[in-house]
């Protein structure tokens, strides 16, 4: 009972519901891609990672200073069955297509142009 109440408690924040449709629709993240897509600070997007990582419902590998987010591989039979259903729930949310600012934002970083990813867009998810 214990890991499926930490697993809920993870995913009862707006926020967090929000980062796990972004990821359940294009992939691993990186924080700088939450806080632009979600309009959130930093200190906010990290925070929200941290906690699903946490939760056992997502992971986390670094790329130099880059550290990204996405759904484990191997899965606890809990955290499974919690983001099938999950990502069915989230699937039909109704969401902005973030695909052009992380299109734009990894281009930016991409081209080493790390100084620019703060505020490439300003668009936001509803």
């Amino acid at each position: 009972m214990r890991s499926y109440a930490r697993i809920f408690k993870a995913i009862s924040d707006e926020t967090r519901l929000q980062i796990m449709a972004l990821i359940f629709r294009h992939g691993e993240v990186c924080v700088c891609e939450v806080e632009e897509v979600l309009g959130i600070t930093q200190s906010k997007a990290s925070r929200h990672l941290r906690y699903l990582r946490d939760a056992g419902v997502l992971i986390d590998r670094r790329d130099g200073v880059t550290i990204y987010y996405g759904v484990p591989a191997t899965q606890t039979p809990e955290v499974s069955a919690i983001l099938m259903l999950l990502r069915g729930l989230l699937s039909s949310a109704s969401l902005p297509d973030a695909a052009p600012v992380l299109v734009q934002l990894r281009a930016v970083r991409a081209n080493g142009d790390a100084a620019r990813l703060p505020t490439v867009t300003g668009h936001h998810l509803n």
